[in-house]
């Protein structure tokens, strides 16, 4: 009966979150398949390299190759990109203000293709960008058809307007002392518990807890049933009103458990520069799970 109730209850809040975004944040192949002749639905397929678009992408979709948006630099990997820069890329794919954006991953790619799902909500695109579940590949499995021909793209007029997601060492310090916020190491509990990384210091934030991003998705690259990620959310976090700050190596693969959290409806936000400026920082608290 509990879990009865708890499901439930728990429904009724995944409808509640649903109404406030302008589409869903994870789709399936045949929700996109339905709307391909949508002319405000933009597909970007995520690829590390053009030759594997070239080979095979969804009928429409464009090309988005990661660092476009997700620039490295001498002070780290995964910056958030200039506003300017960044909205000459999107428009250039046309994106414009109304668009209804789907990305798309190939093979395993779902850390990177979920940090760009984060980068447009801090772009400004909240509540207009979805996440194919399972990718192309489970796109092929329905059958639906791939193509190599790219598409004549009308240049778009959206502006990017960088909101409140990704924050800063400092914001880390305060939500470790406050009642509202929790910190979140998305790293595998290995590294969490302290296996060597290759950073200056292994272990984790002192005080954060720890929910292992690939937790989230299954054999075949999706997510999990929206139950199995409340029950790996809840056994960590309870308390949904509590605001969750993400962290991992660089601050790509905590972007998987950033999906799954704004799926159930917490509070996210992202530590970008994540271990990859804290172990450096001496003066930063760090440590490791006692054996």
């Amino acid at each position: 009966m509990q879990k009865q109730i708890l499901f439930t209850l728990l429904s009724v809040q995944l409808s509640l979150t649903a109404l406030a975004s302008d589409q869903p944040i994870l789709v399936s192949a045949q929700w996109v398949k339905e709307r391909l002749n949508d002319p405000a639905l933009v597909v970007l397929q995520v690829n590390f390299l053009r030759l594997d678009y070239d080979k095979e992408h969804i009928p429409g979709a464009r090309f988005l190759w990661a660092e476009w948006l997700t620039p490295n630099s001498p002070d780290g990997n995964y910056n958030v990109p200039d506003p300017k820069q960044a909205t000459a890329i999107l428009q250039k794919l046309g994106i414009s203000k109304n668009s209804k954006i789907v990305l798309c991953h190939i093979r395993d790619h779902v850390t990177v293709t979920a940090r760009i799902f984060l980068t447009l909500e801090q772009l400004g695109l909240r509540g207009q960008v979805s996440y194919l579940n399972g990718g192309l590949e489970a796109w092929k499995k329905e059958g639906y058809p791939v193509t190599k021909e790219e598409p004549v793209v009308k240049k778009g007029n959206f502006k990017a307007k960088p909101g409140d997601v990704i924050v800063d060492k400092n914001y880390v310090l305060q939500s470790l002392r406050s009642d509202t916020s929790v910190v979140v190491d998305a790293r595998m509990k290995r590294f969490y518990d302290g296996d060597v990384t290759g950073n200056p210091r292994d272990g984790h934030i002192a005080g954060s807890l720890n929910i292992p991003f690939p937790d989230m998705v299954d054999s075949t690259n999706a997510f999990k049933p929206v139950t199995q990620l409340e029950a790996n959310f809840i056994a960590v976090v309870p308390d949904k009103k509590k605001e969750i700050v993400l962290y991992c190596f660089i601050g790509q693969t905590a972007c998987v458990d950033y999906i799954a959290g704004r799926l159930l409806g917490y509070r996210m936000k992202l530590y970008d520069a994540s271990l990859q400026e804290w172990s450096r920082r001496e003066e930063l608290p760090m440590e490791k799970t006692k054996g």
